[in-house]
C-alpha cells in the first residue's frame, strides 16, 4: 500500500484540501446532469454516489484525524447512507494508507524523546494497521511480540477546525436547524478530543479489561504504561484476523453463535452494570482468535450513560410503554425528541415516527433469545432508514431533536446490530449478562 510522507496539519492547508474536494464534488455532479440525458435516474445516480464517495475518502484518507473519523462514523449508518458511501467509507475502519518509514520514526521522537529502537528490543516501521487517528506497529521487548499504536501528527490539534469544516456538512445532511444544534457538535468534539487522549486510552482499557474478565470467550490485551505516552500505546500484540474478514469466510454456524453471545454480553454489561461504554462498535476493532474467542481494542471512544438518559431510553425498550400512548409521549419529551416549542404537526410526525421506529428496534429486548442472521428483521430496519431519509415531509421539519446522548449511544447500537448480523448469530441469550 502506498505511504503518506506528509500530512496537512495547518488549518488553511486542511481547509484548502476539503475546498479542492468540493470543486470535485460540483464536477462530479455536472456529470450527473449529464447522464441523466443518456441514462436512467438510478444509474446517473448511482455513478454520482460512487464518484463522491472515491473523491471525499480520498480526501479524508489524505487528512486523517478527525475528518476521516467522521467517515468512519457514517460508514456504521448502512440503513441511511447510499451503498457506495458505505462502502467506501468502512475502508476507514482499518485501511488506510500509513505514514511512510522515515515520518514514523520522526513522529515517534517527537512523542517520546526517543527513537523506537532505544525503547525495543525491535520495531518495525512498517505499519500493520491504519486507522483514521493512529497506526499500529509490531515491536518486541520482555520477549514478547508489542503492537505499538502511534497518534497521526497534528490529529488533536485540527480537531475544534475540522470538524468546523465539516459542521454545514452535517446540518445539510441531517437537517438540523435551531440555536441550540451545537450541543451536538461539542459531543462529537468532545469524544474525539478523549479518543486522542492516548493515557485517557490506556486507563480506560485497563479498567473495562478488569471489569469485563468474567465475560466467556473475551479477550484483551494487556497494556505497558512504560512504554506509552499520551500520543502512544503500547499493548500486547493479539494474534487474530478483523471480525469482518472473519465473517467473510466463515460457515461454523456455532462458532458465530459463541462470539455473537460474547460480543452482546460485553455490551450489555457494560451498558446495564458499568452505565459506561465502548461506543465504537466496528469490525476493525474486534478480532477473532484461532481459538474462536472475541479480541476486543481500542478503547478511546467510551461514553457515560448518566441516569436521566438511560432510565427512559430503556423504558421504551418495554412493549407495555410503547403501546401506553401518554406514557410513551412523556417519555418523547424527557428524551428531548418531542420540543415544547413543536408545531402540531411536528408532534405528530415525530410520535409516530418514534413510535415505528422504536416497536421495531426493540425487538431484540423483548424476548429471551434473538436471532440476528433474521434477514427480514434487519431488511425492514434498512427500508425504515431509507424511507425517512427520502422523506420530503422530514426534511421540511426540524431535525435539531434528541438528547446529545443519542448520537453515540445509538452508533453504539447501530453498530452492535450490524457486527451481530454480519456474524449470523442465532440463539443470542439478551438477558445473560446477568450473571457475571
Amino acid at each position: 500500500m502506498k505511504t503518506i510522507d506528509n500530512i496537512p496539519i495547518s488549518k488553511i492547508h486542511r481547509a484548502s484540501k476539503l475546498v479542492s474536494t468540493g470543486a470535485r464534488v460540483g464536477v462530479n455532479y455536472l456529470k450527473y446532469y449529464g447522464d441523466k440525458l443518456t441514462k436512467t435516474e438510478v444509474e446517473a445516480r448511482s455513478r454520482l454516489n460512487e464518484n463522491n464517495a472515491e473523491d471525499i475518502y480520498d480526501s479524508l484518507k489524505q487528512l486523517k484525524g478527525s475528518a476521516l473519523k467522521v467517515a468512519q462514523m457514517l460508514s456504521m449508518e448502512k440503513s441511511i447512507m447510499p451503498q457506495a458511501y458505505v462502502e467506501k467509507f468502512s475502508l476507514a475502519q482499518f485501511s488506510v494508507p500509513p505514514l511512510s518509514p522515515p515520518l514514523v520514526i520522526k513522529t515517534f521522537k517527537n512523542y517520546f524523546g526517543k527513537l523506537p529502537n532505544e525503547l525495543f528490543d525491535s520495531f518495525n516501521t512498517t505499519s500493520v494497521n491504519a486507522a483514521s487517528i493512529g497506526q499500529v506497529h509490531e515491536a518486541a521487548k520482555y520477549g514478547k511480540k508489542l503492537a505499538v499504536k502511534i497518534q497521526y501528527p497534528g490529529v488533536a490539534e485540527s480537531i475544534a477546525s475540522d470538524l468546523a469544516l465539516v459542521k454545514p456538512i452535517a446540518i445539510k445532511m441531517f437537517n438540523i436547524k435551531g440555536k441550540d444544534s451545537d450541543k451536538y457538535f461539542k459531543e462529537v468534539e468532545g469524544k474525539l478530543i478523549e479518543e486522542t487522549n492516548y493515557v485517557l486510552e490506556m486507563e480506560q482499557s485497563k479498567e473495562i479489561a478488569k471489569a469485563c474478565s468474567g465475560i466467556p470467550n473475551l479477550l484483551f490485551p494487556q497494556y505497558y504504561e512504560e512504554l506509552s505516552s499520551d500520543r502512544i500505546i503500547t499493548m500486547d500484540y493479539m494474534q487474530g484476523e478483523h471480525l469482518s474478514e472473519f465473517t467473510a469466510h466463515n460457515t461454523d454456524q456455532e462458532k458465530s453463535n459463541t462470539l455473537g453471545q460474547a460480543l452482546w454480553d460485553f455490551y450489555m454489561f457494560q451498558i446495564h452494570k458499568l452505565r459506561k461504554v465502548h461506543a465504537d462498535p466496528h469490525p476493525g476493532n474486534f478480532l477473532v482468535s484461532k481459538e474462536g474467542k472475541l479480541v476486543a481494542l481500542d478503547f478511546g471512544c467510551m461514553k457515560i450513560i448518566p441516569n436521566e438518559f438511560y432510565v427512559p431510553y430503556f423504558e421504551l425498550a418495554k412493549p407495555e410503554n410503547i403501546k401506553n400512548q401518554k406514557f410513551f409521549v412523556s417519555k418523547l419529551y424527557e428524551l428531548e425528541i418531542l420540543r415544547e416549542d413543536d408545531s402540531v404537526e411536528e408532534t405528530q410526525f415525530f410520535t409516530e415516527m418514534f413510535h415505528e421506529l422504536l416497536t421495531l428496534f426493540t425487538q431484540p429486548f423483548q424476548v429471551e433469545t434473538f436471532n440476528f442472521s433474521d434477514g427480514e428483521f434487519f431488511g425492514k430496519i434498512t427500508e425504515l432508514g431509507q424511507r425517512y431519509s427520502k422523506s420530503t415531509e422530514l426534511r421540511k421539519m426540524n431535525g435539531n431533536r434528541g438528547s446529545k446522548h443519542f448520537i453515540y449511544i445509538n452508533r453504539t447500537f447501530f453498530g452492535l446490530y450490524n457486527l451481530m448480523f454480519d456474524l449470523k448469530a442465532d440463539n443470542i441469550k439478551i438477558n445473560n449478562f446477568n450473571g457475571f
